[in-house]
């Protein structure tokens, strides 16, 4: 070996290593497009305005498909092609089309402006290396049958039956989405090696730090539950991204459902059932923005609106 190549070798080995010093900053966006605009002949354009007015980083999209004409229930299967691979293409991103679908996803895909390393066992989500670091993307959409806050409030929807207490509506929201969540803390658990971990998702069941007692004396919600998804999330050490910049539920309901209804429409009871959660250390949430169609619900606007749910969109730093 020369000394020139003996000079190089040197000069690499004491040349730093990749620091993860530096913070990482990622904007996250999760988002059921509710087809994409195939299920009401709408462009993909609107969609894609959408996703360009989040810039995100990474996320997690759900209901990239139709709609049966037969929806029943909870059976509801999707239809006809995807759009995913579009919109990916349109705004230049890696993609991801989860495969699994009830009772854990419907038509998922998540974008990413990072290459995929891995996915999960159940297809939960994947995983990505960004600045040295390894990120764990999940994206879920379980059942809404039955939905909860309509059985509470004894509004109609495909017969279910209604529910008296908050007891109640625990018990049958576990019976609801138990095994998606299981599916989902398995994916945890094959991921618990990444730095930080994401969960976004339409859940089709509200947060226990939603429905609170005094969420309930503002006549917000009619009564307090521990609703279990988000309850088992936080004992695992996800902090709702919202919520951590947006504690007051009284003063920030935050409504992602329903961007069509009138908030005075007694067929519809208005929540929030979107989220971006988080876990990972030295992680910490800058910024959650609520996109839809209009003001004072959305806190950015983007008209026309495509979706009958608003977007979440949050910026995350690692250190």
């Amino acid at each position: 070996m020369n000394w020139l190549v003996l000079a190089i070798c040197s000069m690499v080995l004491s040349l730093p290593a990749t620091s993860l010093s530096a913070a990482t900053r990622l904007t996250l966006l999760t988002y059921n497009a509710e087809g994409a605009g195939l299920n009401h002949g709408k462009p993909m354009d609107e969609t894609l305005a959408v996703l360009r007015a989040a810039d995100a980083d990474l996320a997690g999209l759900q209901e990239l498909r139709a709609l049966a004409p037969s929806c029943w229930r909870d059976l509801c299967p999707p239809v006809g092609p995807a759009v995913a691979p579009r919109l990916a293409a349109a705004v230049g991103m890696h993609l991801h089309e989860q495969r699994h679908q009830a009772p854990v996803t419907w038509a998922n895909a998540v974008l990413s402006r990072f290459p995929f390393v891995a996915a999960t066992p159940n297809d939960t989500g994947v995983v990505i290396e960004v600045d040295g670091r390894r990120v764990a993307v999940f994206n879920i959409h379980p059942d809404d049958y039955p939905y909860q806050p309509f059985q509470l409030l004894d509004i109609p929807y495909y017969g279910q039956p209604g529910l008296d207490t908050a007891e109640q509506a625990v018990r049958v929201a576990k019976e609801t989405r138990g095994e998606a969540l299981r599916l989902l803390l398995e994916d945890i658990e094959s991921a618990a090696g990444t730095d930080a971990q994401v969960i976004f998702g339409d859940f089709n069941e509200p947060s226990h730090l939603d429905w609170t007692e005094r969420a309930a004396a503002a006549g917000i919600h009619p009564m307090a539950v521990p609703f279990p998804l988000s309850r088992a999330l936080e004992a695992l050490g996800f902090a709702d991204a919202l919520r951590a910049i947006y504690p007051d539920e009284v003063a920030k309901p935050a409504y992602t459902w329903s961007a069509e209804a009138q908030r005075d429409d007694p067929t519809v009871h208005h929540d929030r059932v979107d989220f971006i959660l988080v876990r990972g250390r030295g992680l910490s949430v800058e910024s959650v923005t609520i996109l839809g169609e209009k003001a004072p619900e959305a806190d950015l606007v983007v008209t026309p609106w495509p979706s009958d749910h608003r977007a979440v969109r949050a910026v995350i730093r690692i250190e």
